[in-house]
């Protein structure tokens, strides 16, 4: 006897039931297969990535060093120029993020590349040694002919940053912070006035020349960003939607005034 119709009818809805599921397991194995090619070209493309930004770095240190050792006569110097570019070039940054005007940090770029370039003709063409020793053989001072130059230098160091010393100490407040600017001011000009007598040669004086100018950039924005001052009113502003909450405060009120009114209004 052949199959009723509710048959027939439940047989039909099983085979396309069947026939769904079959589909949806195919298009399960195939996102699954997708998601593994996914996932196979995501690593290696991180692993490209990764790859490329180490070759970035290494170039960058890698030159950096080559040049260090090229010019100066040791890769130590790159280290040292390394971290103080990229010192300055971040704490310029910083303080351009929180409004330091950018003609203030230009400003502040140029003196310190004119005093690097002052700094390293100095000491790479021995022009302050042979200063002291002109000043020595001058004032006939009792001292040996080697060391005299260095004496003379500490003698004069010694002298200026005790008279900056002073003078600072008198624009300042307090007693203890007074005598700390010049004692701190004379054993810096005494440093100076020590290291300027010694030969050092084109290479390195050109070397400290650039040391110096880096360590000067950093000091010249700190003071800026130190006169400039952080208006935290500005930077507020600058962050926080004003203008949006203002405009949809004034609609609310204007809906206010359109909206009807209740009974007890």
């Amino acid at each position: 006897m052949p199959p009723g119709v509710r048959a027939q009818f439940g047989a039909t809805k099983d085979a396309a039931w069947r026939l769904a599921m079959a589909h949806v397991e195919l298009a399960k194995a195939e996102a699954q297969a997708i998601g593994g090619q996914l996932a196979r070209v995501a690593a290696l493309a991180g692993v490209a990535v990764a790859l490329l930004f180490m070759a970035g770095i290494l170039a960058v240190v890698g030159t950096t060093l080559f040049l260090a050792d090229w010019l100066f006569g040791s890769m130590g110097w790159g280290v040292v120029h390394g971290v103080l570019a990229c010192t300055g070039i971040a704490v310029a940054a910083l303080f351009a993020a929180v409004g330091l005007p950018g003609r203030t940090i230009a400003r502040t770029g140029l003196l310190a590349f004119l005093t690097a370039v002052a700094v390293g003709l100095i000491l790479g063409l021995e022009l302050s040694n042979r200063l002291w020793t002109a000043i020595g053989d001058g004032l006939a001072l009792a001292v040996d002919p080697a060391p005299r130059p260095l004496v003379v230098g500490l003698a004069v160091g010694a002298v200026l940053g005790l008279s900056l010393g002073i003078v600072a100490a008198v624009r300042a407040s307090g007693g203890g912070a007074r005598a700390g600017i010049a004692i701190g001011l004379t054993i810096v000009g005494t440093l100076i006035g020590g290291l300027s007598a010694v030969t050092f040669g084109p290479r390195v004086g050109v070397a400290i020349g650039f040391t110096v100018g880096y360590a000067t950039w950093i000091v010249l924005l700190a003071l800026a960003m130190y006169r400039h001052g952080l208006n935290m009113d500005v930077l507020k502003a600058r962050f926080y939607p004003t203008q949006t909450i203002d405009t949809s405060k004034e609609t609310l009120e204007w809906l206010k005034t359109r909206l009807p009114h209740g009974p007890g209004s």
